[in-house]
């Protein structure tokens, strides 16, 4: 079984950074592939970046390409996302999750391919 905490989120401005933290526990990291997705209000739950299990891989949704970066330690069994240059559409509730994967490159990106989920961070963006 495997725990993920979020942490990090907060209220910022248009055009300003936060660094989204999910720490693990329970379970061997780097067996898992691990993504960030988030949830505005009324809408579903959208991918916002994926990374696989030892870190050489990863994607981004469109919206947030070029502006976050996804990155892990397995060691640590943590796992970070830097969002910059945020802006309103970025605020929802930031979500952690872990797939067990046995492929090395995996990057899944559906959300119902995941086995684990944090409760949760929100973020908001500011005008």
């Amino acid at each position: 079984q495997v725990q993920l905490v979020e942490s990090g989120g907060g209220l910022v401005l248009t055009g300003g950074c936060l660094k989204l933290s999910c720490a693990a526990s329970g379970g061997t990291c780097s067996t898992y592939a691990m993504g960030w997705f988030r949830q505005a209000p009324g809408k579903e739950h959208e991918v916002v970046a994926v990374i696989s299990r030892f870190g050489g891989g990863t994607a981004y949704a469109d919206s947030v390409r070029g502006r976050s970066a996804i990155s892990r330690d397995n060691a640590k069994k943590r796992v970070t996302l830097q969002m910059n240059n945020l802006n309103p559409e970025d605020t929802a509730v930031y979500f952690c999750a872990a797939r067990s994967s046995t492929a090395i490159w995996e990057l899944p990106t559906a959300a119902d391919k995941y086995n684990y989920w944090g409760q949760g961070t929100q973020v908001t963006v500011s005008s």
